[in-house]
């Protein structure tokens, strides 16, 4: 199983939080993460292991929306900041709506997030 992981400037730390929070979960079940680029390094930077695409500004949500489109992304984690202005927002808005066409899980805050971590 793979889980995207992005978050928003705002969120980032918010992120790593709950990927720490949840790591022997992911470990036992041998989840795999993939990240924007940004929100890769600080999950990195905490010591934890992903695969780190581009920046989301740069095309790193779209790179995760290609993987979600050719079936190789089974949840998506997307803490956004719905406060802030995002350069990328068409891109967002692209993942979030494949998303719903894929008929993937998108947890856009760590409330949903818990709630598709107990699923597993």
């Amino acid at each position: 199983m793979t889980i995207a992981i992005i978050a928003h400037d705002g969120k980032k730390a918010d992120m790593v939080g709950f990927i720490k929070d949840h790591l022997e979960l992911l470990q036992q079940r041998q989840i795999k993460l993939i990240a924007t680029g940004t929100t890769g390094a600080h999950v990195e930077r905490a010591g934890l292991e992903v695969e780190r695409m581009e920046s989301g500004p740069y095309g790193g949500d779209a790179q995760i929306a290609s993987r979600l489109v050719e079936h190789q992304v089974d949840m998506v984690l997307f803490f956004r900041d719905p406060l802030g202005k995002h350069p990328h927002e068409v891109d967002v808005n692209m993942l979030m709506r494949l998303c719903d066409v894929y008929n993937i899980p998108l947890a856009t805050n760590p409330a949903a997030a818990t709630r598709f971590m107990q699923t597993l």
